[in-house]
């Protein structure tokens, strides 16, 4: 009886000992990292969607009835000013203009053989100023046949590209049809919207430094290789959307932009005393950000935060953690909210001293 004692006591001492040994590493396991967010200068990038349109972009129409009778540009193709790109059949304006020419030189000899007459006073001066009247008259006819048989050309009235063509040769052309489009890609004019804080902020910026200078991010994730320069602001907000339109101009020497296009503008922004905290910090809840914040009681709360700009890795916050909180920065998903924990804190320039942070 002796030895089974002496055998019991001693597992229940090995076994006092084990599970000491598992709540001291448990312990140790659910040592949390913390540190504060970081309040520095620094620099970040907004983005924008934008559209893309040419400096110049016009319907060209017919000016004239008729049958299509030349088309001498193709789609995309590159044109000059004065360039003769279409012709509608011009030969009842011909006719006209020949009856208008005909119409002139008759007034002209009956104003020439009515001058003698005066002069010998065989008729009156009226009969002159009439037939002067009738001349000017003719004269006018024949400017406005002349005008309707340039009409019967349409010239590209800049250099440019020509769009989509919308009718065949051969088709009966009304009055006002639209022919196809006439593109001035030497400049681009980018347009995105701006909400009212970044607004006042930019303001600010520009009173600053002058013109605001921008990159564009194309469809395929390219940045366009030359900068452009925000050069106008519209007057009014759009009271629904709260944002009020920029425009930003691009060169395009190359032509590679054209009309119609999308893309993104990307904008620097000038933070002063931000908050900054990494990214791995937060976690997501019903499309929410939120971070776990520590009192002074070790507590974790579980704390809503409004995110102001994102950045490689990290964020700028606008709300919800104030300068000197104590953040969770490892293991937010192994807490619950309200949570005593034990806790190593970190200083913040060590915890992004890795990360990617702009500070121009």
């Amino acid at each position: 009886m002796k030895r089974i004692f002496i055998f019991m006591s001693l597992c229940g001492a090995l076994t006092y000992t084990s599970c000491k040994h598992k709540e001291e590493k448990k312990e140790e396991e659910t040592k949390f990292l913390v540190t504060s967010p970081l309040k520095m200068d620094t620099t970040v990038t907004n983005e924008y969607v934008c559209q893309i349109r040419s400096i110049r972009n016009i319907e060209l129409r017919a000016q004239e009835k008729g049958y299509l009778e030349e088309i001498l540009v193709d789609e995309g193709q590159f044109v000059r000013k004065g360039q003769l790109l279409f012709r509608i059949m011009p030969k009842i304006y011909e006719a006209e203009l020949q009856k208008a020419q005909a119409e002139v030189n008759a007034t002209e000899i009956e104003v020439q053989n009515t001058q003698p007459l005066v002069e010998k006073n065989i008729v009156s001066k009226n009969e002159l100023a009439m037939a002067q009247a009738k001349l000017g008259k003719a004269k006018a006819e024949l400017q406005l046949a002349k005008v309707h048989l340039e009409f019967t050309q349409i010239r590209a009235p800049f250099d440019g590209l020509i769009d989509r063509l919308h009718l065949k040769l051969g088709s009966l052309v009304e009055e006002g049809e639209l022919l196809t489009s006439l593109s001035d890609n030497s400049e681009m004019w980018v347009y995105f919207n701006v909400s009212e804080p970044e607004y006042l902020n930019f303001a600010s910026q520009a009173k600053a430094k002058g013109k605001l200078t921008v990159s564009l991010r194309m469809a395929n994730n390219e940045l366009f290789k030359h900068p452009g320069v925000v050069e106008t602001i519209e007057s009014e907000f759009n009271n629904e959307t709260g944002n009020i339109a920029f425009r930003a101009t691009f060169p395009n020497h190359e032509g590679l932009l054209r009309h119609g296009e999308t893309g993104s503008i990307l904008m620097k922004e000038h933070l002063k005393d931000a908050l900054i905290i990494p990214q791995k910090a937060t976690l997501e809840i019903m499309d929410k950000k939120y971070v776990y914040i520590v009192d002074k009681n070790n507590v974790a709360h579980l704390t809503p935060i409004t995110i102001a700009a994102e950045m490689p890795d990290l964020y700028v916050i606008k709300e919800g953690i104030a300068d000197g909180d104590k953040v969770m920065l490892e293991g937010i998903r192994k807490v619950k909210d309200n949570e005593k924990i034990a806790f190593e804190y970190a200083e913040p320039k060590t915890v992004v001293a890795h990360l990617k942070l702009p500070t121009e």
